[in-house]
Parts: structure tokens; C-alpha cells; sequence
């Protein structure tokens, strides 16, 4: 019994995560809804998971090691191309679009890091492989699923409830219906997209250059709360967006900082240690999944045809490649095994 519940730990743990992962796109969405300024909500979430990841840090009497100079502008620039950025770029985009988006966006990040590692000259397409054509097929369903996600909606489909728990403002609700605005909104997440996808390629470097991951994710965490709060500061001087009272705004920005940040960044952590990062990123479409039935729910979104088949060329997208680089590796070590064999054959 006790063996049976370790093997499903990790299953269990990629469904919490990716329900964690869901919940931060529903309340960002609420905070929004309810009128909060996109860059002031960004700051705050970056602010409480810089807080509490501090606090870990104390907690765990970690050693202050000293990095260098070099290193610190590496995690700098790291902060504000992956959250800065991304995230600032990703709030505004959650505004003219839906939170069914940007689930459906989180399954392009894996053919896209792919794509900048090819364009970067890190990794390498073998198109005579059956792995490097399925890697090519993967990149081509991603454009598909963003063409069709930006320029294509359909029918709506028939809303499976009329009321919903999660309100604010109906102007709210509707600034991401009219069709310029979703196509803005799909190329921004595109860009926040890229802007993530950039910071996975570059961070494995950077951290080589730093003595502990908890220290990387708190000092990243530390200079984009800097950062976030500088843009804040400049766009939005109404003292009113800055106030946080006893409703969504303040719970959205907890949940971020605590489920988000801190927890869900170490479940990610041994996720990854346990059982790799393809056994991750498999469970992505999941989160698609529940966001989608939670924003029907809680914020009565109507979902449109358009947004299902490119969720669906996504998430094909996502299993392409991955299928693609486990054909491979599996290549890659009966490669070996067998220059292995004819080594020994040849001693003998």
C-alpha cells in the first residue's frame, strides 16, 4: 500500500501543480475584471513571492555565498526578460483576451524553447530522423494553434451555467470581445510566450554561475519585485489601483505569492528531479483543462470554436516534440550501446 502511494506521488503532485497553475490564471483574470491595473497586480504578485521566498531563505538559514558581479547582471537581465517582461506583457494580454488563453498558450512554451534553441545553435534538427520530422511537425501545429487562436473564433458554444461567483464589471468582461482586440491580445501572449521561453533557455547557464537554486529563484524573485514596482510606479499614478482591501485583489495576490511562487516553484523543482522534464511537461494540456472548466464556472467565459481547435493544435504541438526528443534519445543511446559493443568485440 505504502509503494503504491509513492508511485502515485508524482502523479498527484502534477495534478496539484497544474490546478495551482490554473488558479493563478483565474484569479489574475478576476483582479482584472474588477478594474485593477494590470502592472500594479504584477508588482504585488512579484512582491508577496519575494517575501515569502526571503522568508524560506531565513528559515532555512541558507549562507549568503557571494557571486559575482558578472553573475548578479546575468540574473538581472534574466528577471527582466523572463518576469519583468514576460509577466507585465502576459497582464496586459489577459486583459483583451481569456484565461482559456493564456492555459492554451502554456502548451506553446515547449515547441517554442525548442525553436530559439535551434535558432540559437543549441540544439540540432536531424530531418532524416523520424524524431527531428516529428520535432518539425510539433513547430508547425504551434503556428497553427496561434493563427488560429488569433484570427479564427467560430460559433460560441452554449455556456454550461448562467451565474457566476467571480462577478466584476461587465465593461470588464466585455473589453476583449470585439476582434481587434483579441487579435492584440493574442500577439502580446505570443510575445509573453517568447519572452518565457527566452528566460527557460538562458536560466540553466545562469544558475551555473550561482551557488543555490533557492538563492537564484530569491534574488530573480527580489530584482523583478524592483523592477515590476519601476513600471507600476511609472504607468500608473492613481492612488486607488495601489489599494488592497479585503476582496479578490487581495487573495489573487496572496495565492500568487504563496501557492504560485513558493509552493508551486518547489513542487515544479522535484517534479522535475523525479521524474524529468517531459513527464512535466506532458501534464500541461491539463491545465488547460481545468482552467477552462473553472473560467466557465467562476467567470462565466464562453469558450468559441476557435479557441478549442487551437488549444487542440497546441497541445499536438506540446506531444510532437516531446514524442520527437524521447525518439531521439532512444536513437542517441542505442547509438552508444552499440559503438559500446563493437569497442568490446573489438578488444576481444
Amino acid at each position: 500500500m505504502i509503494v503504491a502511494m509513492g508511485e502515485k506521488k508524482p502523479y498527484l503532485v502534477a495534478i496539484l501543480f497544474q490546478s495551482i497553475i490554473a488558479g493563478t490564471f483565474i484569479l489574475s483574470k478576476a483582479v482584472l475584471n474588477e478594474g485593477m491595473n494590470s502592472f500594479v497586480f504584477i508588482f504585488y504578485r512579484q512582491l508577496a513571492g519575494a517575501i515569502v521566498l526571503i522568508a524560506v531563505v531565513i528559515f532555512k538559514r541558507e549562507s549568503p555565498t557571494p557571486i559575482s558581479s558578472m553573475a548578479f547582471w546575468k540574473i538581472f537581465m534574466l528577471s527582466l526578460v523572463g518576469i519583468t517582461l514576460g509577466f507585465n506583457v502576459y497582464g496586459v494580454a489577459l486583459e483583451y483576451t481569456s484565461p482559456t488563453l493564456a492555459a492554451a498558450s502554456n502548451n506553446c512554451l515547449q515547441p517554442m524553447t525548442f525553436f530559439l534553441t535551434i535558432l540559437l545553435g543549441m540544439e540540432k534538427v536531424k530531418l532524416r530522423t523520424i524524431g527531428g520530422v516529428a520535432k518539425v511537425v510539433g513547430i508547425m501545429l504551434c503556428m497553427s494553434g496561434v493563427v488560429t487562436l488569433a484570427l479564427y473564433k467560430g460559433p460560441y458554444l452554449r455556456p454550461i451555467v448562467h451565474h457566476h461567483l467571480l462577478d466584476g464589471s461587465q465593461q470588464a468582461q466585455n473589453h476583449y470581445s470585439g476582434d481587434q482586440n483579441w487579435i492584440k491580445g493574442c500577439l502580446l501572449m505570443f510575445l509573453a510566450t517568447l519572452c518565457w521561453a527566452l528566460w527557460y533557455v538562458y536560466q540553466a547557464p545562469v544558475m551555473k554561475d550561482c551557488p543555490s537554486m533557492l538563492i537564484f529563484t530569491t534574488l530573480q524573485s527580489l530584482l523583478s519585485a524592483i523592477q515590476t514596482g519601476a513600471v507600476a510606479i511609472a504607468v500608473e499614478r492613481d492612488i486607488f489601483q495601489w489599494k488592497l482591501g479585503w476582496d479578490v485583489r487581495l487573495i489573487a495576490v496572496v495565492y500568487s505569492g504563496i501557492m504560485t511562487t513558493a509552493v508551486g516553484t518547489n513542487l515544479m523543482a522535484w517534479l522535475l528531479e523525479k521524474k524529468g522534464p517531459v513527464f512535466h511537461a506532458m501534464w500541461t494540456p491539463l491545465g488547460l483543462v481545468i482552467t477552462t472548466l473553472f473560467s466557465t464556472f467562476l467567470l462565466g467565459e464562453v469558450i468559441s470554436l476557435g479557441s478549442v481547435l487551437g488549444g487542440i493544435l497546441l497541445v499536438g504541438s506540446l506531444y510532437c516534440v516531446l514524442w520527437g526528443k524521447r525518439k531521439e534519445e532512444e536513437l542517441k543511446r542505442l547509438s552508444i550501446q552499440g559503438a559500446l559493443k563493437a569497442e568490446v568485440e573489438q578488444h576481444i
